[in-house]
């Protein structure tokens, strides 16, 4: 049976599954990868800050990832996930919503996000070109343009300081919702940075035809100029598969992992946007990266490896 097995069960086919089967391919690794095939960034016009790629769209990125993981021999499945389980310390399986089922003596989860978004007419049309909701990918785009960041408390507050790195005129809108800055801070670091707070509700999103933003519409009949939006997206894990098999989730439901992006679970590693840190494409990718080195040395056998030696300050108090 253990013949029949997969070395590797990946589950996710963003930056982070490619990269992670990539590796694992290279190291030789009988992988299999399973994708819902609904990414998180579906819209988005390009992934900034991607080493060497400025602004590739999300599908060339992933599409140049599958056939780079076909090249090394990993078994690419487009199919849903529906149950993961825990057989043993070496033995996890995968069941697909189509009745199939397939076993490995690894795992790793990365399933990513999904958002959940702000209920705001018009602005599923403009997502992607003139609506973000990372300054850290985007902010560069809304350089001294208008900028408004849909959200409340923290989350805005801390969204729209971000962005003052390449524009000052910012305006928060609460889209009906109470403000909640009950913090001084927040008040204090809005008032010096001259970002004031609406709390009107957005009718809709104006915007001419090829997406350029010009205006939100708010109830009443006024109209609040903008070029740019940023808002802040509620959170969930994309499917219940980190729970399924036990893995330790924070209070967010992000999977704590270590440095190796090992999980709580033995030989089960998580990476990508599911697990905490910047949700960028670039850290997704690195992840997989570090977590394909992970697994390979985990299963190279005893024969073929030193025994490991303490660290330097152990080995410094031996001598």
């Amino acid at each position: 049976m253990r013949d029949q097995m997969f070395d590797v069960l990946i589950v996710g086919g963003g930056p982070a599954g490619l990269s992670a089967g990539i590796w694992l391919g290279r190291y030789g690794h009988r992988v299999v990868l399973v994708d819902s095939g609904d990414p998180r960034n579906w819209e988005t016009r390009g992934v900034n800050g991607f080493l060497g790629n400025p602004k590739v769209r999300p599908a060339e990125l992933r599409g140049a990832g599958r056939e780079e993981c076909e090249k090394y021999g990993v078994t690419l499945v487009d199919a849903i996930v529906s149950r993961g389980r825990v057989l043993g310390d070496e033995h996890f399986a995968i069941d697909l919503e189509d009745g199939r089922t397939f076993e490995g003596r690894r795992c790793v989860v990365a399933i990513g996000l999904r958002d959940e978004w702000p209920d705001v007419p018009g602005l599923e049309h403009v997502y992607g070109r003139n609506a973000h909701v990372c300054p850290d990918c985007d902010g560069f785009e809304c350089r001294d343009k208008k900028t408004v960041v849909i959200g409340t408390g923290r989350a805005a507050v801390g969204m729209a300081l971000d962005l003052t790195t390449w524009t000052r005129d910012i305006i928060i809108c609460t889209n009906g919702e109470p403000p909640r800055l009950d913090e001084a801070e927040y008040c204090e670091k809005l008032d010096a940075n001259e970002i004031p707070v609406l709390v009107d509700r957005i009718e809709c999103v104006k915007a001419s035809r090829d997406g350029a933003v010009y205006s939100l519409e708010l109830a009443g009949g006024k109209c609040l100029d903008a070029e740019k939006i940023f808002f802040k997206l509620g959170q969930h894990a994309a499917g219940w598969l980190p729970a399924q098999l036990g893995c330790e989730a924070d209070d967010d439901g992000q999977v704590m992992v270590d440095a190796h992006r090992h999980t709580s679970v033995t030989n089960v590693w998580a990476c990508g946007d599911i697990t905490p840190g910047p949700q960028l494409a670039i850290a997704a990718a690195a992840d997989g990266a570090i977590a394909a080195l992970s697994i390979h040395k985990s299963l190279v056998p005893e024969h073929r490896k030193l025994a490991p030696r303490g660290n330097r300050r152990e080995r410094s108090a031996e001598r």
